[in-house]
């Protein structure tokens, strides 16, 4: 019952943007945390960054001023604005929701390359 659809991936230039969105369903959007992760092949699932249900904000340091989380309560969605994108950001980048319990996407991958 509980969804979460991640969109936006691709395959993108070095300096390039991509925007991601993640659509929620099942779940009270607005009291959930909501946060974006990746995982490269062989490494290890990374926080990127994240949103309160506050509207608090935080983020990874080496994406600091390339990449802006937000969310839209009314359309249950949050985005991640990925700026100024390097190889190093390839990644399948992943959406979460957490409260008590944590709920993840699918996953949508996001190439860099030139």
């Amino acid at each position: 019952q509980v969804q979460l659809v991640e969109s936006g991936g691709g395959l993108v230039q070095p300096g390039g943007s991509l925007r991601l969105s993640c659509a929620a369903s099942g779940i009270t959007f607005s009291i959930y945390a909501m946060g974006w992760y990746r995982q490269a092949p062989g490494q290890q699932r990374e926080l990127v960054a994240s949103i309160s249900s506050a509207g608090n904000t935080n983020y990874e340091n080496s994406v600091k001023g390339r990449f802006t989380i937000s969310r839209d309560n009314a359309k249950n969605t949050i985005y991640l604005q990925m700026d100024s994108l390097k190889p190093e950001d390839t990644a399948v980048y992943y959406c979460s929701a957490r409260r008590i319990v944590s709920y993840w996407g699918q996953g949508t991958q996001v190439t860099v390359s030139s």
